[in-house]
């Protein structure tokens, strides 16, 4: 014990992902702990198959990334299949070697005291990368916080696999060395049922104390660069195009709405393929409804497309939003609400388990679906868009709910009391 503590003396943190960058939850998140961690004299470093971090804090690894060709082609004859071919097992190990090295030199260059896994032990995208990292945790005993966003229980295109024994071993492990950081009660309940492993409870965070800047010049052109007329309404779908956001049911309230207005979807559809926005594309022809699908000019930075249009930060976009959708059927937690919260829009929310049990408790005011689109929701929705009083009412008072239960200062308060209670640091946060 003493010879490990004296190993890792530094206050340099490792925070590894499969990506980390661009504006999905998981990127997201990994910059919001990483402010917290460093305005308390951590330095963090980051090692991912792709990054946006600073470069003199990167360690790239190709192999990181669930689309790297021979993690792609460990994936697709793994999972919805029965039997594991023997080729397969020895690729597995050999990129996961590779790997391991990888880990080594990273630990080793930055002189890290701690790892932050994100995500890489929750979720089965890249195998090698979770058994590698849960083996050379296993032989290092390096401090390490599990941070899981969505496990593959959550996910029905992990449930017909040939890798059963794998997942037991990294997804997650239950080793001395790791403390355990899920967003949501329900995940908490379930790693502990099937895994026996206890965990802390730490949600999505925004950084309420500092509220969002006004648009700037750059970005008072939004409206135009969507090609909104003056009386048309701008209705925010800040998510990526995928089934479980459940797009259709903004689609069919903004027909219900009958006002003149166009849904901008913020996001490209990703890695879950093509078909859902086909689908809603179709439906919004359908439906009568301007859909524009814009993640060509959004984007994680502002900058200049090919052919010289302006691509603006989601941060531009939601100053301009009447009103913001959110009807997914599921989520490991809920950043764009948070996002709809902290930019003062008011949202349309389905109740969608995780929202039901750890967020409407707090007492948030809403435009509350539950699997469909009601005559009530239309109206509420309405009465909304109409009334800039009780419009404004509605969400200051989100706003206070969100610093008092969603802030940077809960996030702190948690790791600090986290780290400490368990001795996962050299000196507290």
């Amino acid at each position: 014990m003493e010879e490990r503590r004296k190993r890792f003396q530094s206050r340099n943190i490792g925070i590894i992902s499969t990506r980390i960058a661009g504006t999905d939850g998981v990127s997201l998140e990994i910059e919001k702990w990483a402010d917290v961690l460093e305005k308390e004299s951590f330095r963090c470093f980051y090692l991912a198959g792709e990054l946006d971090r600073p470069p003199e804090q990167s360690y790239l690894v190709a192999e990181a990334h669930f689309t790297h060709p021979e993690v792609q082609d460990i994936y697709t004859n793994c999972f919805d299949v029965e039997v594991r071919r023997r080729s397969t097992t020895d690729k597995l190990h050999h990129v996961k070697n590779r790997l391991k090295d990888h880990l080594e030199k990273f630990v080793a260059q930055f002189d890290l005291s701690m790892l932050l896994i994100e995500n890489a032990l929750t979720i089965p995208l890249n195998l090698p990368l979770g058994v590698a990292l849960t083996e050379f945790i296993m032989e290092t005993g390096i401090p390490t916080i599990a941070h899981h966003h969505d496990f593959y229980w959550e996910r029905d295109r992990f449930t017909n696999n040939a890798v059963a024994d794998y997942l037991s071993l990294a997804f997650p492990p239950n080793l001395p060395s790791i403390r355990h950081v899920v967003i949501n009660s329900h995940a908490d309940a379930q790693l502990s049922l099937r895994t026996g492993i206890s965990s802390l409870v730490c949600p999505n965070v925004m950084d309420f104390a500092n509220p969002p800047d006004p648009p700037d010049a750059y970005a008072a052109d939004v409206r135009q660069a969507l090609d909104l007329e003056d009386d048309e309404l701008l209705i925010l779908q800040p998510t990526r195009v995928v089934q479980r956001k459940g797009i259709e049911h903004a689609i069919e309230l903004v027909h219900r709405l009958g006002r003149k207005a166009r849904l901008v979807i913020s996001h490209a559809s990703g890695d879950e393929g093509w078909d859902y926005e086909q689908r809603l594309r179709e439906y919004s022809k359908l439906m009568g409804v301007n859909t524009l699908f814009v993640s060509d000019i959004i984007n994680e930075h502002r900058g200049t497309t090919e052919d010289g249009r302006k691509i603006y930060t989601l941060e531009d976009i939601y100053p301009h939003a009447d009103l913001v959708t959110y009807p997914s059927t599921f989520e490991g937690f809920g950043n764009a609400f948070l996002e709809a919260i902290y930019f003062r829009k008011p949202i349309v929310v389905n109740n969608y388990s995780i929202y039901h049990k750890d967020i409407k408790p707090k007492g948030f005011q809403v435009i509350e679906i539950d699997g469909y689109v009601t005559e009530e929701a239309v109206q509420k929705a309405s009465w909304v868009l109409n009334d800039k009083r009780m419009c404004k009412r509605m969400v200051d008072h989100n706003y206070e709910l969100g610093q008092q239960y969603f802030s940077y200062e809960v996030l702190h308060t948690q790791l600090k009391a986290f780290m400490m209670v368990n001795r996962m640091a050299v000196a507290s946060i």
